[in-house]
């Protein structure tokens, strides 16, 4: 009588240890990973310097390629003084069918941005010790390493784990730390960081 049941109870932990690794398993699995999300979303403002194709359906004659102006403005044909900086593409096309329609019946305007600068205040000033300080147009989903791709990277004086971003919060200053030498020297991906329209990103002098 004792050996049936010592059956019955070495199949029954047998199978609460297979469900055991089996609820293992699928926890492991089903564990979230930390990792930084990019904001997302971000529509792209036009600046000073941007290149701007304007097309006027069924209208060549007003359609044209115009650069904006260092006070933000564009002038084409039956406009003048149009203020573009700031806006949108879609904006600036819905102002332009505006001013058109008091000459044009129910104008359909697009623009489109061929060249990219962006306004002053969404840019991403890079200085100090970069290989190529600059100004860049802020990209949506950007990241510090793309930045460093665009400057051409650090110097050999650069401090670069003691780099530092000044970002504009709600009229405030705040700076954040930047890990460039363990970005660009050693592959380390956890230092690399979203950037903001807008952020100064600040290489500092190693002093030995």
């Amino acid at each position: 009588m004792n050996r049936p049941r010592f059956i019955d109870t070495a199949k029954w932990f047998t199978c609460l240890a297979l469900f055991t690794l089996i609820l293992s398993g699928c926890a492991a699995r089903s564990r979230p990973v930390a990792v930084e999300v990019p904001a997302t979303g971000h529509e792209y403002l036009i600046g000073p310097g941007d290149n701007l194709k304007i097309d006027v359906w069924h209208n060549p004659d007003v359609s044209l390629s115009v650069q904006v102006r260092p006070d933000g403005k564009i002038t084409i044909p039956l406009v003048e003084d149009m203020p573009a900086s700031e806006k949108s593409a879609s904006q600036l096309s819905r102002d332009i069918e505006k001013s058109l329609s008091k000459y044009i019946q129910e104008p359909i305007v697009t623009v489109i941005v061929t060249g990219f600068v962006g306004p002053y205040s969404e840019q991403i000033r890079v200085i100090g010790q970069a290989a190529k300080p600059q100004a860049l147009p802020f990209r949506d989903n950007m990241t510090v390493l793309d930045v460093m791709i665009a400057v051409g990277g650090i110097t050999e004086f650069a401090a670069g784990n003691k780099t530092r971003i000044i970002r504009n919060i709600d009229g405030k200053q705040q700076i954040f730390l930047v890990r460039l030498n363990d970005l660009i020297k050693d592959g380390d991906i956890s230092a690399n960081v979203t950037m903001k329209p807008g952020d100064i990103l600040v290489i500092p002098e190693s002093f030995f």
